[in-house]
């Protein structure tokens, strides 16, 4: 890490800050990329209970773990911070945004959403990303893939008359010209593995947002990162940027701190860390849709004329979180559990999208998913029924207690630790939905005493928010389950996994931080590239449309040559 000045500096690892080191170290740029967490090779990722505890990022107080947990007025949100960025802990799905929810909004107020680019511009990019990230469906029903909640998603979905499909997947099923198979090794690729570590293909254990194991998913770390890599780029790791400013004569000046691992577990004052000192032509801030409007809600002082719009159109992607509780079919006349096992396969496997005002809907769109957990969280789910176990415990300890009274010989205790346990049929006829789709970007981030403030409620999105929740209501009625909010809902907050805007993109500075390029309006050679330039909701999970975004930037770049 010897040197300190580069053709590019890239701030963030995630689906913005990936695409671009890549796609400039492979034209030979200069590019150091700059990623305040830590790697996390196959095998490394917290499982354990005591790992768990200290799996959050705050080194201020010790904690240098994969979880970013951050709560606002209406609004909590989870990021992670780690090589890969989001990719990390994201559920691998890789829709497209539809082509009419691209909108261009007339009225200029905190809801206001008008998109500079469209779909056409993005599809190339779209084919490029999902080329990079091997994309693959879920394939259901091969030997092995018989996947009850999948299934039951397609049942209820036709029982409503809803759209439903098995979206591109970043998950190795299957090797090229193979038939899926879980746990076999994934062959390496041309440009290497920035981790060194082998790779097998999905085991099916719905561990996905909790870090894969296995290296099954493809991160960022395994393909984007490692082929800017093997291209060149100077990755970074544990280097958090703090400020940013314009050089004299044009350029940038980049001063990150390090989070050493000696210092991991320490409190530690993280303002009187030793600044590090880069400088760079071009500067790409892909520190996320909280990171990186922090980053210059902190600087702005050294950039004027930057936008007014700096802080505005945020939103959570309309996320929302339910829960479907003992689903049932009918049986002989009478109503029996009926299996879902959302324990087993990757996190997500199957989408239904309820359409767009746009494209012939009757309000602002959205997708409902399945959702997938690991198995010990079964375990959980089944301490509901503590008190009807309780209930078996005792009556099996009366029966032992009169067998040996009577001097029962039955030694075989097998049916009755059985009896014990119970059916068990909680946690397999139940799982969660993820809602996600158009809520109202009118939340406005500013520094609240020198901490990143976001006012945004559910306010505006009632009649969004109400009609997905009515169709989840719907489709657990279809499945004979029980309808269950999380309990943020009942406080009227949801949980965002998919946090957007700050940096809106328009079509001039009047409108938007950046340009439809990323390009930062006023400041030649500062682009965004991440989810805060997203003008309002991508509606679908955004990741995809995120790295097409910065493929189609990095295009651009390299288009305008050596000039800034």
């Amino acid at each position: 890490m010897t040197d300190t000045h580069f053709d590019t500096i890239v701030v963030g690892s995630g689906f913005g800050g990936s695409v671009t080191a890549y796609r400039l170290a492979d034209h030979n740029r200069r590019v150091c990329l700059l990623e305040r967490g830590k790697p996390y090779p196959p095998g490394s990722f917290a499982r354990r209970p005591h790992e768990m505890a200290r799996n959050f990022w705050d080194p201020s107080r010790g904690y240098h773990g994969l979880f970013n947990v951050w709560s606002f007025r209406g609004i909590e949100a989870l990021v992670s911070s780690g090589l890969g960025g989001g990719s990390l802990i994201y559920a691998n799905v890789l829709l497209r945004k539809d082509e009419r929810w691209f909108v261009h909004d007339s009225p200029v107020d905190r809801g206001y959403e008008n998109w500079p680019i469209g779909r056409a511009d993005l599809d190339p990019h779209y084919d490029a990303v999902e080329k990079m990230m091997h994309a693959q469906r879920f394939p259901l029903g091969q030997p092995g893939y018989e996947s009850p909640k999948t299934t039951a998603m397609k049942e209820t979905a036709e029982r409503l008359g809803l759209e439903w499909d098995l979206p591109p997947l970043a998950v190795n099923f299957a090797n090229p010209g193979q038939a899926p198979a879980p746990g076999v090794p994934v062959p390496e690729r041309e440009y290497g593995n920035i981790h060194g570590r082998p790779r097998t293909t999905c085991r099916l254990l719905g561990e996905c947002d909790l870090g894969c194991n296995g290296g099954a998913k493809e991160t960022l770390d395994h393909n984007y990162l490692s082929a800017a890599k093997d291209k060149g780029a100077d990755i970074r790791t544990r280097c958090e940027v703090r400020r940013i400013e314009p050089r004299p004569g044009g350029g940038f000046t980049v001063h990150y701190v390090e989070h050493r691992p000696d210092r991991e577990g320490c409190p530690t004052d993280t303002a009187k860390l030793p600044e590090t000192v880069l400088t760079a032509d071009r500067l790409v801030l892909s520190a996320g849709a909280l990171g990186t409007p922090y980053l210059l809600l902190r600087n702005r002082s050294a950039f004027p004329g930057l936008s007014k719009a700096l802080g505005t159109r945020f939103c959570g992607n309309g996320d929302l979180l339910a829960f479907l509780i003992r689903a049932t079919r009918q049986e002989n006349g009478h109503r029996v559990p009926r299996i879902l096992d959302g324990s087993q396969g990757p996190v997500i496997t199957s989408y239904v999208r309820v359409p767009d005002a746009a494209d012939g809907g009757a309000g602002r769109g959205y997708y409902v998913e399945d959702a997938g957990y690991p198995a010990w969280l079964d375990w959980m789910i089944e301490t509901r029924s503590i008190p009807s176990t309780l209930s078996r415990i005792t009556r099996f300890g009366l029966r032992r207690a009169l067998g040996a009274l009577t001097r029962n010989p039955r030694s075989d205790l097998g049916a009755e630790i059985g009896y014990v346990l119970g059916p068990a049929t909680m946690s397999s006829s139940s799982m969660p939905l993820l809602g996600m789709g158009r809520d109202v970007p009118d939340g406005v981030m500013t520094l609240r005493k020198g901490y990143l403030d976001i006012d945004w409620t559910t306010k505006t999105s009632q009649e969004y928010f109400g009609r997905i929740h009515t169709t989840m209501k719907e489709m657990a009625e279809g499945l004979g389950a029980e309808f269950r909010d999380n309990l943020l809902w009942y406080l009227k907050r949801v949980i965002t996994v998919h946090p957007l805007g700050g940096c809106p993109m328009g079509r001039h500075d009047g409108e938007g931080v950046v340009d439809g390029w990323g390009r930062v309006f006023n400041h030649p050679g500062l682009y965004v590239a991440d989810g805060s330039v997203m003008p309002g909701p991508v509606g679908a999970n955004p990741s995809l449309t995120i790295a097409a975004f910065a493929d189609r930037m990095s295009t651009r770049i390299l288009e305008e040559g050596s000039t800034a």
